[in-house]
């Protein structure tokens, strides 16, 4: 299934507004989200192709978050992206364990978020 529309998930509004753009310009529709609550109000309005998660966050983290979405039946085949600042590999093994489908480390290199995009396709 191609990806159409895409959740953006962060708490940084900088962030939100660099990889909605980035995301735009690539001919997606563009949803975004600050925290678990705006998350889950979102997948409830509109269940989109790909979630990008961020994993600091206040309240619920990425990882939980995460966890929480794959395990939802209703949701359980979004192909969810990490997108952190977490640089460690134990950290990138953590989000693939809780189901995300990929991991990618900030500052994002478009080109390579792009690619991990359509390798989801």
């Amino acid at each position: 299934m191609p990806v159409q529309k895409v959740l953006v998930v962060d708490d940084s509004k900088t962030e939100l507004m660099f990889l909605g753009d980035l995301l735009k310009k690539q001919g997606y529709s563009v949803t975004t989200a600050q925290n678990a609550e705006d998350t889950l109000r979102r997948l409830e309005e509109e269940v989109p192709d790909l979630i990008l998660m961020d994993v600091v966050m206040p309240g619920q983290n990425g990882f939980q978050l995460t966890r929480a979405i794959v395990r939802n039946p209703l949701y359980a085949q979004v192909p969810i992206i990490m997108c952190t600042s977490k640089n460690q590999e134990t950290d990138r093994v953590w989000g693939l364990r809780q189901g995300a489908r990929d991991y990618i480390v900030k500052p994002v290199n478009p080109a390579e978020l792009m690619a991990k995009i359509s390798a989801l396709a």
